[in-house]
């Protein structure tokens, strides 16, 4: 949810008129969709990526709005929590260069921030979870200051009538409660975009589903919270309890959340998710937009408090018609920009791939077996045994070697992208899978070793700072 909103306290009857509209624009959606009244324009990629501000001694820092200020870019922006800040990018088509314009993209922008921050006696890193920060650091001070964040935080604890509970059992076993929503700001993602064509979006969004434990796997750079060793990707089961918020009447254990894996396939149309977000979640947020209803302001900021692991959004092309795209939000920030452009290499491949495969020959995973894989892969990572298409049980890291990484090649020349981008890119995750060094497994084994989150976290921002992949990272 990128947009700001001008209230933070709300009346019954704002929430009536909300849902109204957003039941109009959903209904005139569906419409636009049975028509084929959305846009067919070839893929589109684009990223959003979280990042830290922290000090001298690697705690965080909460001046995200001094920084923002003076850094004055127009693809930064304020997250949740003060020390918080996110970079997106310019829209690519998915072809020709787009990897390496990607690259240079997140790069530039990365130099300006680093060295910006620099000169505020700060430092930036891109890391999962911060090792470094305390339970005490999320508190409400540190939430940045915009009506949307308070006004989520309301909500939020007002429909669940009760603390927030976590209770996560990986290497070690953390349970605490917590009364805000600002254990969300522990978590800090590498989001894909990928604009997709209308006929496809749906097989697309299916798609993603299914590349969603590998990718977790692979990605993974977040086993450690407030000094616990919990799961390969800690951000998966922390995010998920952090705002653990379900459908109607507070029914915050019902099986329909607003973080999760989703509820299925979407069978025939992308605008059952629209629907389903219609039908099973209260408004949170009931700001009049005053718009037109083919702007969708209310379903697109209804849809901004709805966290699927793979999120359908709506936006709109340049001559203003309106355009589908999936946000894959499954992959931790960092460990560095060329790891993070690898990663989103291998999601475009392989998830092109398997679209590809669907449309011919229908889903070849059941919804269940997608989602168990993925929650399997976010706790043991590379190790993680998942059930694949022949039905047998694989260890990831095979997997990736011997099927994957093929198939993301596949997929990414069929997009048409350069195979020099393809080679160089997806070289990374293949040495990274082969030496199974991901940002997880080098802070799992740097502490193993020392026993320091301050000198590893240290150590962790000389690597990043250096630019070389993880899986050239020596260990301290």
């Amino acid at each position: 949810m990128g947009q700001e909103i001008s209230l933070s306290q709300f009346e019954e009857g704002d929430f009536e008129r909300f849902h109204q509209k957003l039941q109009q624009e959903t209904f005139l959606l569906s419409r636009l969709i049975k028509q084929k009244g959305c846009s067919h324009r070839s893929p589109v990629a684009g990223f959003e990526i979280e990042a830290w501000l922290v000090d001298k001694n690697m705690r965080p820092l909460p001046i995200n709005a001094r920084f923002l200020t003076t850094l004055n870019d127009p693809l930064a922006s304020a997250e949740l929590a003060k020390f918080n800040i996110e970079f997106n990018c310019d829209p690519t088509p998915l072809t020709d260069h787009v990897l390496s314009t990607l690259h240079q993209q997140l790069q530039a922008i990365w130099k300006k921030a680093s060295n910006h921050a620099e000169s505020l006696n700060s430092k930036i890193i891109m890391i999962g979870i911060l090792p470094t920060l305390k339970q005490s650091d999320l508190h409400l001070g540190n939430m940045s200051d915009l009506h949307r964040y308070r006004a989520l935080n309301t909500q939020i604890v007002q429909s669940r009538g009760k603390p927030i509970h976590i209770d996560i059992n990986g290497v070690e076993h953390l349970k605490f409660d917590h009364e805000d929503v600002m254990l969300e700001a522990a978590t800090t993602s590498f989001q894909t975009h990928i604009q997709l064509p209308l006929p496809v979006a749906h097989h697309f969004y299916n798609a993603s589903i299914i590349a969603s434990a590998p990718m977790v796997a692979l990605c993974a750079n977040a086993p450690f919270l407030f000094g616990k060793e919990l799961w390969h990707e800690t951000r998966i089961p922390l995010f998920e309890q952090a705002i653990e918020t379900g459908g109607y009447a507070a029914a915050s254990h019902e099986p329909l959340k607003r973080v999760s894996f989703g509820s299925g396939y979407a069978r025939n149309s992308i605008i059952e998710c629209f629907e389903e977000n219609l039908t099973h979640f209260p408004v949170l947020l009931p700001v009049d937009q005053h718009s037109a209803p083919e702007d969708f302001g209310h379903l697109r900021l209804h849809n901004g408090t709805i966290w699927r692991w793979n999120r359908p959004l709506i936006g709109f092309d340049s001559n203003g018609m309106p355009h589908i795209r999936i946000e894959h939000r499954t992959p931790a920030a960092g460990p560095t920009v060329i790891d993070t452009i690898a990663n989103a290499a291998f999601y475009y491949g392989l998830a092109q791939n398997v679209c590809t495969e669907i449309i011919a020959k229908g889903l070849p995973l059941p919804f269940a077996q997608a989602k168990d894989n993925f929650y399997q892969a976010a706790r043991f990572g590379l190790d993680a045994n998942i059930i694949w298409f022949d039905g047998t049980k694989q260890r990831l890291q095979h997997l990736l070697q011997s099927e994957l990484l093929p198939r993301a090649i596949s997929g990414l020349k069929a997009l048409g992208v350069y195979e020099a981008d393809i080679d160089g890119y997806l070289d990374i995750v293949r040495q990274r899978i082969d030496n199974k060094q991901n940002g997880c497994q080098w802070q799992r084994q740097t502490i193993k070793n020392h026993h320091d989150f301050k000198d590893m976290t240290e150590n962790y921002l000389i690597n990043q700072n250096t630019g070389n992949p993880v899986s050239e990272w020596k260990l301290m």
